[in-house]
């Protein structure tokens, strides 16, 4: 292999010596050498993500959890990210690396990809993002400075991957023949691997029609009663502000921003911390808004989520514009993505039962609260998004 080429395997190594211990994303095939290395028997983790946002909500939640983050992306994910990575990494201060791919280099390729790589590098100079532009001779030197500066500042940093830096399929020398193999997902007995939910318990007979009968903030109350100390991250939205006007502890995260980003955040927390239980407060618009992290907590089967929708069939913060889970029931969702259980429920006792029943099972377990669109006057939330991240995170991992 040429000295300007680098193996999968000699990345994900020098990742490894650089500290960091939690990958995700979504594949390229530039850097297809590299995702093969991260799937194979390895300590830490590749989480695979069903959009490269999702894949920073996870990082997000994995840094809380004490990790040290990768995000690996497309340049045109970058595009689907921005929003996540302006209103929740950058807001917050979440440390995280993104290898972004950089299709479109020097304006060689299909035709989809010219302009997002003619204005890559401008993407992240408008996102403030620092970023430096990876080779495989001072690929080291590279990764200590990522490190240091996304510690430094508490920020995502970028490092470009042109085409021809990291070993395409058909350049990789010494692959094993058992690679396919290595794709498998994890399944030792070291907790920090990736395990898939057992099967599917039969569900109990259900109710058609679900009539709510009380508000959220009242339903917000009880589920909040059942907990101990469990972190919980929470949608944005009137869901935070409720939960935090009925019980403000350091183990609550308020989203400010990001919607739809509570369920990715919960599960990458989840994933760093096996053997702790991780709380999500959802909101029926936050979720539909990204589905598909339901069939990766499916996919995945952590035993210790709990994720427990609040559903009002309407978009509150915005004045009660119509949702679609007025039609389409959520906790069937959540059961044919493979969640352990989903129960529906409308009353207190029911919640309550419900939230006992989740903290006492291994899961991941659904729990979907049909409530009134009564909306509770309650103010924004107090702190500011540093002092959320911080006590937050001492809260879970004493960091």
């Amino acid at each position: 292999m040429s000295a300007a080429v680098l193996s999968g395997r000699e990345l994900a190594a020098l990742l490894d010596r650089h500290g960091f211990d939690f990958f995700t994303g979504v594949p390229c095939s530039l850097v297809e050498d590299l995702i093969t290395a991260l799937e194979g028997d390895r300590p830490a983790p590749w989480i695979p993500a069903v959009r490269e946002d999702v894949a920073v909500g996870l990082a997000a939640g994995a840094w809380l959890g004490g990790r040290r983050p990768a995000v690996i992306m497309q340049n045109s994910g970058l595009g689907t990210s921005l929003n996540a990575l302006a209103s929740l990494s950058l807001m917050y201060g979440f440390p995280a690396l993104l290898i972004v791919t950089w299709r479109g280099f020097g304006g060689r390729d299909a035709p989809e990809h010219i302009l997002t790589g003619e204005i890559t590098p401008n993407l992240l100079d408008l996102l403030r993002i620092p970023h430096r532009t990876l080779t495989a001779a001072h690929a080291a030197e590279l990764l200590t400075w990522a490190a240091s500066e996304m510690d430094a500042r508490k920020s995502p940093v970028a490092l470009l991957v042109p085409p021809g830096v990291v070993a395409a399929g058909a350049e990789r020398a010494g692959a094993e023949s058992g690679a396919a193999e290595e794709r498998s997902t994890p399944t030792g007995s070291d907790p920090t691997r990736v395990r898939r939910a057992p099967a599917a318990t039969t569900p109990a007979a259900e109710r058609e029609e679900l009539t709510p009968v009380i508000s959220r903030a009242e339903a917000i109350a009880v589920a909040v009663k059942e907990l101990g100390d469990e972190p919980v991250i929470h949608a944005n939205g009137y869901i935070c502000r409720e939960s935090c006007a009925i019980d403000d502890r350091p183990q609550n995260f308020y989203m400010i921003g990001s919607m739809g980003m509570a369920s990715a955040i919960g599960l990458g927390l989840a994933l760093a911390r096996p053997r702790a239980a991780c709380v999500v407060f959802d909101g029926d618009g936050n979720l539909l808004m990204s589905l598909g992290t339901l069939a990766m907590v499916g996919s995945l089967g952590p035993r210790n989520f709990v994720h427990i929708v609040f559903d009002n069939e309407v978009y509150g913060s915005t004045g009660g514009q119509r949702s679609p889970s007025r039609e389409v029931r959520l906790d069937r969702l959540a059961r044919s993505a493979g969640y352990r259980t989903a129960a529906a429920v409308t009353t207190a006792s029911e919640i309550a039962a419900a939230v006992r029943t989740a903290r006492a099972a291994e899961g991941p377990h659904f729990v979907l609260v049909k409530v009134t669109r009564a909306e509770t006057p309650v103010p924004r939330i107090p702190h500011g998004p540093e002092v959320i991240r911080d006590r937050f995170r001492r809260s879970v991992s004493g960091r």
